[in-house]
């Protein structure tokens, strides 16, 4: 029985999709969770034809998962995550005990902040940035950085914005400093970059780089950066195209990544691209569905296509503009009920509308991309419509909510 194993899923999006593709692919699908409500709603999860119940991040527990399967005669094709922290993991798993294309140190190197940096170190394409251990005086490094102000900080292993934060002084870089320390050995310091932020999502095939989409952002700041708006660009100028690829070719080059997943944020900076991130994997949310829109590519079925060794077609059906609208409240509460969805679900040009929370569930104004409560999906020939689509459908949408 020819089998993948899945380290981890969110209950939609990126991570949840690819286990639906490699079950249309024709494999038998095992997911490892930590999370017991997973394994309560088991009947929610029909792609899923086993659901393990594991400590995912104790290798040892995990390995011993996989050899049970083995001895119940499954094939392990391959093993993989599509969620956060967990693709590294399931890489050097799959390494041990199946046929592995996937390139695991530049993995390693990606999915950690600090190691992106030092590898990048002197690169053109990559900003300022400063590391800060509890051992150092912290005084005296204040006073070291504050010529750099306004500085982003950040958690090595922080992930859709949790735990960054902006300092625009010294006092704020203090606080911010002292915030980060309570569960942090080490706090990065970035360069805080102006300019319009692009996300790039890359797959990399026996060394070949290939630019599968570029995404506009809309960056809302509340509490925190969140990405409320995601425009893919289906018609680059060949220039704009032309400098994306140099850039991300030569940080890849910097990661000796030959095969494998990714996605980089960059803004353009005064003319040059200055990488913001990059993490091993397809973005989550709605990405997998705005390029499917926008292009009629399924990303998470080409790469797991790619590391199962196999060539991915990336060949785009249609171009179309796709405008992901995300949904967040302003007050914190317990949710009562949403209207709107249906309405919403009417006007043309929506191809998705998606509510995260259920009835009873706490929602606060966002602190990370975790506190997005849904999105609006919507397509056109021409960008300005899908933006507009989406926005109009979006304000039918309405949380309300019980105070606390």
């Amino acid at each position: 029985m020819r089998t993948i194993v899945f380290i981890e899923t969110n209950k939609s999006g990126s991570s949840r999709e690819a286990i639906k593709a490699a079950e249309r692919l024709g494999y038998f699908t095992v997911l490892f969770t930590n999370r017991q409500k997973f394994i309560q709603q088991r009947t929610e999860f029909p792609e899923v034809h086993q659901m393990i119940l594991v400590e995912t991040s104790n290798y040892d527990e995990l390995k011993k998962n996989v050899s049970k399967l083995q001895k119940q005669g499954k094939q392990i094709k391959g093993i993989f995550s599509f969620v956060h922290s967990y693709v590294h993991l399931a890489a050097v798993l799959s390494e041990e005990f199946c046929t592995s294309v996937v390139s695991t140190d530049s993995i390693l190197k990606m999915e950690n902040k600090v190691l992106t940096r030092e590898l990048l170190k002197g690169h053109p394409n990559s900003p300022y940035y400063a590391l800060y251990t509890p051992d150092y005086p912290l005084e005296y490094f204040i006073n070291q950085a504050k010529d750099y102000l306004p500085l982003i900080l950040k958690s090595p292993a922080s992930a859709g914005s949790k735990d960054v934060l902006l300092a625009n002084n010294e006092n704020q870089l203090k606080v911010a400093i002292q915030e980060l320390r309570k569960k942090n050995e080490q706090i990065l310091l970035e360069e805080y970059l102006k300019g319009p932020q692009y996300l790039i999502e890359v797959l990399v095939h026996n060394g070949k780089v290939h630019i599968v989409a570029i995404i506009e952002q809309q960056i809302t700041f509340l509490h925190r950066f969140i990405v409320t708006g995601y425009c893919l660009l289906p018609d680059i100028n060949q220039r704009m195209y032309d400098s994306i690829l140099e850039t991300v070719s030569s940080i890849l080059k910097a990661f000796e990544m030959k095969n494998g997943a990714c996605h980089l944020e960059m803004r353009l900076v005064n003319g040059v691209w200055k990488l913001i991130e990059i993490n091993p994997r397809i973005s989550g949310g709605a990405m997998n569905r705005i390029i499917e829109v926008g292009f009629g590519i399924n990303l998470v079925e080409e790469t797991i296509q790619l590391m199962l060794g196999n060539k991915p077609h990336l060949t785009k059906k249609h171009r179309k503009y796709v405008y992901a609208h995300y949904l967040t409240v302003d007050s914190r509460g317990k949710l009562i009920r949403v209207t709107g969805k249906e309405l919403s679900s009417q006007y043309p040009g929506v191809e998705e509308v998606y509510i995260k929370p259920r009835q009873g569930q706490i929602l606060r104004p966002p602190l990370s991309m975790g506190d997005r409560y849904g999105y609006i999906l919507a397509s056109s020939y021409f960008k300005m419509e899908a933006k507009r689509i989406a926005m109009r459908a979006a304000s039918n949408i309405h949380f309300y909510l019980d105070p606390i």
